[in-house]
């Protein structure tokens, strides 16, 4: 059975050469992919109190990008902004009043990007990412805290990890477009 299985996986490799697949991020035949243009990016401070220092650190780890401009020929420009909403609610009766509480939130976080060109200040890329997560309200405030960190937390990563994606695109589209 494995050696039938690989008589059925090589064709599938030798179509995918063929049509031109490379690897995002990795190396070809001796070129540099598209991770190579990271160390060309400097990532300015991003304004949203903790979300904006996550995101860059995130995405400083993930790409290692610069986090001083000498040296750099793009500015990875982020702007943030976010929102905590109210998605459950519970009704208690309490003698005659009638009480709601909130019990869950969307903590969703939206970041507007562009790549821009050091010398020429020319918009190469641009556009907008963003990434939701819930947490849930309990009758211990330190709790509820820490589980609306650790949410803002994870849309931080993930918005981390979709802007290090819409990099490797363009460094890509561009290596692709130069040849």
């Amino acid at each position: 059975m494995k050696g039938g299985f690989h008589l059925i996986l090589l064709p599938a490799v030798f179509a995918l050469a063929a049509c031109g697949f490379h690897p995002l991020y990795g190396e070809l035949n001796g070129k540099s992919g598209a991770a190579s243009h990271f160390t060309q990016v400097y990532v300015p401070p991003i304004e949203l109190e903790n979300a904006g220092y996550e995101v860059r650190n995130d995405l400083l780890d993930l790409t290692q990008a610069k986090s001083q401009p000498a040296g750099t020929l793009y500015d990875f420009r982020i702007v943030l902004r976010d929102r905590n909403q109210d998605i459950a609610v519970q009704n208690t009766q309490v003698g005659a009043v009638k009480e709601v509480e909130i019990t869950r939130y969307n903590y969703t976080l939206i970041a507007n990007y562009q790549l821009v060109d050091r010398k020429t200040q020319k918009v190469l890329a641009k556009g907008t990412e963003s990434s939701l997560s819930a947490y849930d309200v309990v009758a211990n405030p330190y709790a509820t805290l820490t589980a609306q960190q650790d949410a803002q937390a994870h849309t931080a990563q993930d918005i981390a990890q979709r802007l290090q994606l819409r990099l490797a695109l363009f460094f890509a589209q561009a290596q692709g477009a130069a040849k």
